[in-house]
């Protein structure tokens, strides 16, 4: 692990971003350019101290997990990220069509949401990215272990998922789960990923194994879709699916209609998903 230039190559990832790149609010006048450590810290979901030991040179070797949220939280490009793999002596994953590294590209269309809830999903249901109001309004799931970041693993294994909903929904949205996921196993027969999902939640789930033998089939679509929040209430939002062919990944954006009782709800959720996100103790 080369633990100087590693330490230079964040600096200067640091020092190229300004917070309205990353989704963040520029909040009070920095004596210094690009984003402060905390904030770095608070994007990738580790402790301020943490990576400010990485930052000089003292810190321990970084796991594979945390390289990826360091390579998302500065919007590195594949080059980058597997150059930032190697300075810690990692081999860097595969590029495959089904990666979890989300194009800087991709990630800037998501910064620039602020005003809906709106995240990255793989086609698998895997969420590999979120904004503040996503987090607000789900709960941030990147925070969670990564098998638990799997939307349709957790409507099924997960109890609690299902509170996001109306329970009068939950049959609807069973069905939708698994009619995508049939939909993407069969597009992608060699791939180990769906094909591993579909088993170990037809094992476990009897509700996942009679609706996979009905054998229905529908990707994701426009849509509308209700949440059940515990501070706010019940939203009703419009769904939009825009596709990343390439990757495989999905931006997911949940919208409310102007003048809807959803719109002024959705703006009170901003409120509280920003001061969620503030934070604590800046200094440049």
């Amino acid at each position: 692990m080369n633990r100087t230039e590693l330490a230079d190559f964040l600096r200067r990832g640091r020092a190229r971003l300004e917070p309205s790149d990353v989704g963040l609010a520029p909040g009070a006048r920095r004596r210094t350019p690009g984003l402060r450590r905390e904030e770095v810290a608070l994007l990738a979901g580790m402790s301020v101290d943490y990576y400010t030991r990485l930052e000089q040179s003292r810190g321990p070797r970084p796991s594979r997990q945390m390289l990826t949220a360091l390579a998302r939280a500065l919007r590195l490009t594949d080059d980058e990220r597997d150059h930032l793999f190697h300075l810690v002596g990692e081999q860097p994953p595969r590029r495959d069509p089904a990666s979890a590294h989300v194009r800087p590209g991709l990630l800037l269309v998501l910064d620039r949401v602020y005003d809906s809830p709106a995240q990255v999903v793989t086609d698998c249901g895997t969420v590999l990215a979120q904004n503040a109001l996503a987090r607000a309004l789900i709960g941030d799931v990147l925070a969670r272990p990564p098998r638990e970041r799997n939307l349709t693993r957790r409507f099924f294994l997960d109890p609690a998922a299902r509170e996001l909903f109306p329970p009068e929904d939950h049959p609807a949205r069973a069905r939708d789960h698994v009619a995508h996921l049939r939909a993407v196993a069969a597009a992608r027969p060699d791939d180990p990923e769906p094909a591993a999902l579909v088993a170990e939640l037809r094992a476990a789930s009897e509700e996942f194994a009679r609706l996979w033998d009905t054998h229905e089939v529908s990707l994701r679509h426009p849509a509308t879709k209700r949440f059940l929040h515990p501070v706010v209430g019940l939203l009703e939002v419009d769904c939009e699916v825009l596709l990343s062919h390439e990757d495989h990944h999905h931006l997911v954006l949940h919208t409310a209609r102007p003048g809807t009782e959803s719109h002024d709800r959705l703006q009170l959720l901003r409120v509280v998903g920003l001061q969620d996100m503030a934070p604590r103790g800046a200094v440049g």
